[in-house]
């Protein structure tokens, strides 16, 4: 017999019973006194009219979870309903039938109260089975909904892992709480003492805005209590699967210790200028560009132009924007950014109403070594594609740019400072007509040929890890995060303007290198190289000559930067100095 039909069955008794027994409470139990049977039709009435009703808001079709909120009201609102209408024809009809006034407001009561305590003692007999046995015992970080939903599942489910011992919240509103017969057991400073008292070997962070910073805190304290940390996956990717579940929980990874909570820059509010329109990528096979070309396609352009010299890149993009890499469409250009003439064709063939310049070379030590070819590219090629976009009237301009931009102290940085200063000079020529702007950020994590994809390939092989500087820090911020910045950047820059994203703060490279090693499980050695030639120790976002202001977005500056006439450009100048002013450019 399914729980449903029991269900019903109970449910037929309880008014059965509950009816003759207010009877008998009526008449002070003198049996004699009562007149059963139109007691008894009574009783019937109301159990049938239960089971009717209780189908028809689905109440006995397995609609509610056993013993849940949703399943006590819709069954109050039946009975409350039949008490209702027998009671309002019992005061009209009783004398005549011989039923007393008051049985139905007796009977009322005892057969709520006989329903939903039958619901509660089976699931809590249900529960009790359900608990796992020999499951790891666990605290909770968050007794908030989503820890609470999780506790539930933990304690439901024989096939859990996990066995929830307490919570920790550091929210003094629930510092008594009792969720779920689990209890509140402190803050995450009281971690050492709730671990010594529950013997607790899992730790699970279920608070949906973790940042990095929370996250750093609790992977060094659970590390100290030889306590193993379990994450929630973000909301997003819960929905993106059949169910949330435990066996959604993860393993801290190193993005969560370096990334910050994304910074919601509204993105889709502003991205209409994006919409209809035919939009051309400059390093479209690259990690920024890439994810740049996917993220600009959900606002739909007439039209998106990946440009790059990389063809297996380029095939890359096409797979994950068209799910084929046939390379047949003639939306994909092979093209180098150092060929002005190609440039000039290619703009003159598509002009695009928008542009994003993110073709660039990056790696900082190679371009020590062959400044040339940073000059070739970095500036070179972006004043070939400034030209190109002026020529085509292009409306948008946006230039990708690093934070070694400021204030630069390397060939990268030097390259990327000039194609600011070109930008800004374009732009005052070409405003109010057009909006021509940078974008400038940090490290991007999982890039190609980014620090984490380095550190992992050098862990898989045995090591060792080479890292500069023990002391030496960057800034992090997510591919999705830094497109974003790059789309809104089209939107609200004012022309010659360079946005920079607050990144909040630097991580030590060092401890994400120890960090990694750990997660491993493997003996890596860390061996200290030393700076690099031109590499700073901490970087900077914003020049020492320039100002921090947030006209917009708190957490986005817009910066000046001085114009740089092309006029001016000079290879060998550039060359000099480099080598002699102790690699400071004053163009």
């Amino acid at each position: 017999m399914s729980r449903f039909n029991s269900q019903i069955f109970i449910d037929l008794f309880t008014w059965l019973a509950a009816i003759p027994f207010a009877g008998l409470l009526r008449y002070d139990f003198v049996a004699a006194n009562v007149r059963w049977v139109p007691l008894i039709i009574l009783a019937l009435t109301l159990a049938f009219g239960q089971v009717a009703l209780g189908f028809g808001l689905k109440l006995y079709r397995g609609r509610f979870t056993y013993g849940s909120f949703e399943e006590v009201r819709s069954v109050t609102i039946v009975a409350t309903f039949l008490a209702t209408f027998s009671g309002l024809a019992n005061l009209a009809l009783g004398p005549i039938v011989g039923i007393p006034r008051s049985i139905i407001f007796i009977a009322f009561p005892i057969a709520i109260v006989g329903m939903l305590s039958t619901r509660y003692l089976k699931r809590l007999v249900v529960e009790r089975k359900a608990r796992p046995e020999n499951a790891t015992p666990t605290l909770i970080y968050g007794a908030g909904y989503l820890g609470e939903s999780l506790a539930r599942r933990m304690v439901t489910d024989p096939q859990s892992p996990y066995l929830p011992v307490g919570f920790i919240d550091d929210d003094p509103h629930r510092s008594q709480l009792t969720i779920r017969d689990i209890p509140v057991l402190g803050r995450f400073e009281d971690l050492t003492k709730v671990v010594q008292h529950t013997q607790a070997k899992t730790l699970v962070v279920a608070i949906a805005d973790a940042n990095a910073n929370l996250l750093r805190a609790v992977d060094h304290a659970a590390r100290t209590l030889d306590v193993e940390v379990k994450v929630m996956p973000l909301l997003r990717d819960m929905l993106d699967q059949e169910a949330s579940h435990y066996t959604d929980l993860r393993n801290i990874e190193i993005e969560d210790l370096i990334s910050r909570t994304p910074v919601d820059t509204e993105v889709e509010l502003i991205a209409g200028y994006l919409t209809g329109k035919r939009i051309l990528v400059t390093g479209a096979g690259g990690s920024i560009g890439s994810e740049l070309c996917r993220q600009i396609s959900k606002f739909g352009p007439s039209q998106l132009i990946l440009l790059d010299r990389d063809e297996t890149g380029i095939q890359e993009a096409q797979i994950s924007l068209s799910g084929n890499g046939l390379l047949h469409s003639d939306d994909l250009v092979l093209a180098d950014i150092r060929s002005a003439e190609r440039l000039q064709q290619i703009f003159l063939q598509y002009r695009p109403h928008v542009v994003f310049h993110a073709a660039a070379l990056k790696h900082l030590p190679l371009l020590e070594q062959h400044p040339d070819e940073a000059w070739d590219t970095n500036v070179i090629g972006t004043l070939n594609v400034l030209r190109a976009a002026q020529r085509a009237q292009v409306e948008t301009f946006v230039n990708v740019s690093t934070d070694k931009a400021a204030d630069p102290t390397s060939v990268l940085g030097h390259s990327k400072r000039v194609a600011e200063k070109l930008t800004a000079w374009t732009a005052q020529y070409e405003a109010p007509r057009a909006r021509y702007v940078s974008v400038r950020f940090g490290n991007v994590i999982g890039s190609r040929g980014s620090m984490l994809p380095t550190f992992t390939k050098l862990i898989e092989q045995g090591g060792p890890i080479t890292v500069t500087h023990p002391e030496v820090t960057r800034y992090f911020m997510t591919i999705p995060e830094a497109c974003q910045l790059v789309m809104q950047a089209g939107a609200i820059g004012r022309a010659g303007e360079v946005l920079i994203l607050d990144m909040g703060e630097p991580v030590k490279i060092l401890d994400i290198a120890q960090r990694m090693i750990e997660l491993s499980g493997k003996k890596v050695d860390i061996i200290f190289t030393g700076l690099r030639e031109g590499e700073k120790l901490h970087e900077v976002l914003i020049g020492e000559s320039e100002h921090d202001e947030r006209p917009f977005h708190d957490l986005i500056t817009h910066a000046r930067v001085n114009a740089l006439d092309p006029a001016g450009l000079n290879k060998s100048e550039w060359q000099t100095r480099l080598q002699h002013l102790n690699f400071r450019i004053e163009a």
